[in-house]
């Protein structure tokens, strides 16, 4: 059975039409989205208040997961970097997790042949 990872993304909601059209033409063939409330290290702060706002605010994110098989991790991730990117605070995370099986119900398909 071949290797399977999980691409865990985590970004602003305006970026989800982008960042849907992005993996579309990347050949991936499903894709789980989900609002979520976040932040990071920046506690959810603009760039000029990081030192002035010691409460963490959470703001409203997307997180889409993709499982894919784990030699196009590279790749996907770095054109997902790439359609992300604007240099500033809250452009997004990138998680990558490893995958033991992937199991369609409908059809008892195991590994790549479930994706």
């Amino acid at each position: 059975m071949a290797a399977l990872s999980r691409i865990e993304i985590i970004c602003d909601m305006s970026k989800f039409s982008v960042l849907k059209k992005t993996l579309s033409e990347n050949h991936v063939g499903g894709m789980t989205f989900t609002q979520v409330l976040g932040c990071g290290v920046e506690k959810g702060t603009k760039e000029y208040e990081v030192d002035e706002n010691y409460e963490m605010e959470l703001l409203p994110k997307i997180q889409v997961s993709i499982v894919v098989p784990s030699e196009r991790v590279r790749s996907l991730t770095d054109i997902i970097e790439k359609a992300l990117y604007t240099g500033h605070i809250g452009d997004g995370k990138i998680f990558v997790y490893d995958v033991t099986n992937v199991i369609r119900v409908r059809t008892g398909d195991e590994g790549e042949q479930a994706l």
